[in-house]
């Protein structure tokens, strides 16, 4: 996403300075700024409505509801921006923790609206690194009767090797990011911006 605000906000909370208030807050009006993106092609329907004035011919959101789908423990981070302009969205959860020396995924929790098939997925995460708990968390998804096509998957910073781990896997899910950095070390995005979870909640 090239808008100038998310840019300028990514810049903010890449600085090593940025302390955890601000971390946190910053990630949150940046998650508003994706929504706002990623929600572009929601459909629409012809409505009348009586202003003040008199009737006017306006447009509101039809479709599929929406759900917001974290992985946890980071992606709780993501969640409130999203809600601010999404309100009436619903939340599910998916956790996931990496193992240090391996860096495979674990799932260990997951808990969704009842009507989860029925709805637009949003599974957000600030970091797309190695792409596994991306694809774990589409595959718990799919396994629950989500088809592909109604899930997008969000973050603030992805690598290269993830953004290809996730296209091979799930090729139909469209990945909106903040920034594409330029690799992966170690199993971190570099330049990134550190751990997010532990910059969200002040953890190490």
């Amino acid at each position: 996403m090239n808008h100038p605000l998310i840019q300028h906000k990514l810049t903010i909370i890449r600085d090593k300075n940025c302390g955890t208030r601000e971390f946190r807050e910053v990630v949150n009006e940046i998650s508003t700024l994706l929504a706002f993106e990623v929600s572009r092609d929601m459909p629409l329907e012809d409505i009348k409505i009586e202003t003040p004035m008199g009737t006017a011919n306006s447009k509101c959101l039809s479709g599929k509801k929406v759900a917001i789908v974290p992985i946890l423990r980071a992606g709780i981070g993501m969640v409130d921006g999203i809600l601010d302009l999404i309100p009436a969205a619903k939340v599910g959860h998916i956790g996931m923790y990496r193992d240090e020396e391996t860096f495979e995924p674990h799932e260990y929790f997951v808990k969704l609206p009842s009507d989860i098939e029925k709805r637009q997925i949003f599974v957000v995460d600030p970091m797309l690194a190695t792409g596994g708990s991306a694809i774990m968390a589409i595959d718990a998804l799919v396994k629950r009767g989500v088809a592909e096509e109604n899930i997008k998957f969000v973050c603030l910073v992805a690598a290269p090797e993830g953004v290809e781990a996730l296209r091979k896997a799930h090729p139909s899910i469209d990945v909106y990011s903040a920034a594409l950095d330029e690799k992966l070390e170690n199993g971190y995005i570099v330049p990134g911006l550190g751990d997010a979870g532990d910059r969200l909640f002040g953890t190490k």
